[in-house]
């Protein structure tokens, strides 16, 4: 069960609609907040130059690293639209050995691995093989776009929203992948 509840219908509904998914009905506990927010992720999506297939293989990695069931759970249209098929998530097991990426994914996948789990550790080096396959400009919306999941995937994770997954997310003990998983929803 979320480890804070969904807002009232009366609350959520007029900020993220009759119909919206349990995270988003729970973000509407702080509802100034849930609005902004919204509009920010709206704008990562629309005013990005990154491919919608990039940014996504991106966004499923991190989700392993936070353990973040929802994130998992999810695959946004805009991915799937821009290529992003079931092959591509299962080759983020192993990225680095996958022949379905390019190399310019694995730069960005091997950045944002690092990003979630030892930020601390990102070198020179490791800009330089980003700059290999980016302008400075996608470099600058790539942290942005790992920001924005590494801390959003980890609030997920410690709110625990998976009253809406199937039994297989709900386990707080399993170790999950979003290669491993079915998908629950495309939004």
């Amino acid at each position: 069960m979320s480890r804070v509840p969904p807002a009232p219908a009366a609350q959520y509904e007029p900020l993220v609609g009759a119909s919206a998914p349990l995270r988003q009905q729970v973000y509407a506990q702080a509802a100034g907040i849930v609005g902004p927010y919204l509009t920010y992720m709206k704008a990562l999506r629309e005013n990005g130059t990154l491919s919608p297939r990039l940014v996504e293989l991106v966004r499923l990695r991190v989700s392993f690293h936070n353990q973040c069931r929802s994130c998992m759970a999810i695959r946004y249209s805009h991915g799937l639209d821009g290529g992003l098929t079931d092959g591509l998530v299962c080759s983020l097991e192993k990225p680095q050995e996958s022949d379905d990426l390019t190399p310019a994914e694995k730069a960005a996948i091997a950045f944002a691995d690092k990003f979630a789990t030892d930020h601390l550790a990102i070198t020179d080096e490791m800009f330089a093989a980003l700059y290999d396959h980016f302008t400075t400009q996608e470099v600058m919306e790539l942290c942005f776009q790992v920001a924005t999941f590494v801390g959003y995937g980890r609030m997920g994770a410690v709110l625990a929203m998976t009253d809406d997954l199937p039994s297989e997310y709900s386990d707080p003990d399993a170790v999950l992948a979003p290669w491993r998983q079915a998908p629950q929803e495309i939004v």
